[in-house]
């Protein structure tokens, strides 16, 4: 192999020589073989219009070369388009708050854009990565910058899969809004509703969800672009502070602000946070909705069994005929993986000290996961669980039929003690609750009906008032 001798202020290495990056990229690599994972393709790109901007610019206020400014801006715009995405080597999770992935992305722009303009690679003669791709910019104002652009990249995405989702759930609760079934506390035997009311109750918590989710995308539209190193700004003049966030709005098609407090900005990372808190209440909602799917099809003939999830695939190496709910048990996974990403999440914004908090390349690793993880969930619990859910009608009437949860509609017109007696008298004799009512109470089969008809048992309804007043 062909090489290339760079040098840093550690030292030379030899680093091959059709390679765009350079000593700095390569020097990370061998220090960080963390994951073997590339950083996240959305976050170099967000990272690559950075420099854009920059140098966009940079130029405008004569600061940078107009030869130099284009040149850098065509490198820029081929990584865009999806070039030279293996020339970023460096690990996701890496030390120096960074710095790596930023010289990464520095030495890779430089190199094709002295290449642009008729140099060699390695040659920074023409291009510097320092003193020309990251001009007017720290680690410390890039790094994050493009992690919040990433997020905001990501996020709607989920956004869309949730509001599939919140479709889906809303169809199956008027599918199913005629069946009575008997209502469950503590997985014991409590009142009737209407299984359309048990999934309508899913489509409003993820409604809710959405929301927070659309709302969460503000926590990250604040950049410190123009802080550099602290917050001071040094280096970077009054100009390019009052240019740099309408560029990169105009390059990224966001509509980011600067940071009224840069400092606060730099070295606070609550916003990351706080998104993370959304997305790990989303899973954790979803994963309650997965573990009722879970008992309402149990079964299919030993369990609850009151709907059918889809089959998907054989459930078993050694029981014939067995389906398994894969669906909501991935779902549930999911959850898990998010739950522990976000403490991670939690303690590296945590871990901060003074000016900067050096922990950004573990936090952006695990929240672009769990945003990318809750999407792919999301979207097959939709397609492969929820739309082809159906229900058994027989069984929920039988199971409501056998159930003493009807009696504390009767407590208003006979008392809860006697509905109470009523009731274990039942469980006790097998004899039918109803049966039992009409036989030891003044209730007529009439009042019965009325008091126990499904949408009276299942919803507020006002003329039972007068009922009450009769029978008291």
């Amino acid at each position: 192999m062909e090489i290339r001798i760079e040098a840093d202020s550690i030292g030379s290495l030899a680093v091959p020589a059709d390679a765009y990056y350079g000593v700095q990229s390569l020097r990370a690599k061998k220090n960080f073989n963390i994951t073997g994972k590339p950083m996240h393709p959305v976050f170099i790109r967000n990272l690559v219009k950075i420099k854009k901007a920059a140098a966009v610019t940079n130029q405008s206020i004569n600061k940078l070369d107009l030869k130099i400014a284009d040149a850098i801006i065509c490198a820029c715009n081929e990584i865009i388009s999806g070039k030279f995405q293996d020339q970023f080597i460096v690990d996701p999770i890496q030390g120096g708050a960074g710095t790596s992935a930023n010289m990464n992305a520095n030495e890779v722009i430089a190199n094709r854009a002295a290449e642009i303009l008729g140099g060699i690679k390695g040659d920074y003669s023409l291009v510097h990565p320092n003193d020309h791709v990251n001009m007017s910019q720290s680690t410390n104002d890039v790094i994050p910058s493009a992690g919040k652009l990433t997020v905001l990249e990501l996020l709607p995405g989920t956004i869309f899969e949730l509001k599939r989702l919140h479709t889906a759930l809303l169809k199956k609760s008027k599918e199913f809004n005629h069946i009575l079934k008997i209502g469950r506390t503590q997985l014991q035997d409590a009142v009737p509703m209407r299984l359309g009311q048990a999934f309508q109750a899913y489509a409003s918590v993820i409604a809710r969800d959405t929301c927070r989710l659309e709302k969460s995308m503000d926590e990250v539209s604040t950049l410190n672009m123009g802080g550099t190193a602290i917050g001071t700004a040094i280096n970077a003049n009054a100009l390019y502070l009052q240019q740099i966030i309408p560029n990169i709005n105009k390059i990224c098609k966001t509509s980011c602000k600067q940071a009224a407090d840069l400092f606060d900005a730099t070295q606070n990372l609550d916003g990351f946070v706080s998104i993370s808190g959304v997305i790990k209440t989303c899973a954790v909602n979803l994963s309650k909705l997965c573990n009722d799917l879970r008992l309402l099809s149990s079964g299919p003939k030993a369990g609850i069994g009151e709907i059918n999830l889809p089959a998907k695939q054989n459930g078993s190496s050694i029981m014939p005929g067995k389906v398994n709910p894969v669906i909501p048990e991935v779902v549930t996974q999911v959850a898990f993986h998010i739950i522990g990403n976000d403490m991670a999440i939690t303690m590296a914004a945590e871990a901060g000290q003074l000016e900067l908090n050096a922990f950004e390349p573990v936090l952006f690793y695990n929240l672009f996961e769990s945003i990318e993880t809750l999407t792919g969930a999301v979207a097959t619990l939709t397609d492969n669980c929820i739309t082809d859910i159906t229900a058994n009608e027989e069984q929920c009437q039988v199971l409501l039929d056998a159930s003493v949860g009807i009696s504390t509609a009767l407590c208003p017109f006979i008392g809860y003690q006697k509905a109470a007696e009523l009731a274990k008298k039942s469980l006790k004799t097998g004899i039918a609750f109803r049966e039992l009512v009409l036989k030891e109470t003044e209730l007529t089969l009439e009042q019965l009906n009325e008091i126990l008809n499904p949408t009276n048992m299942t919803e507020p309804k006002y003329h039972l008032d007068n009922l009450f007043l009769q029978t008291n």
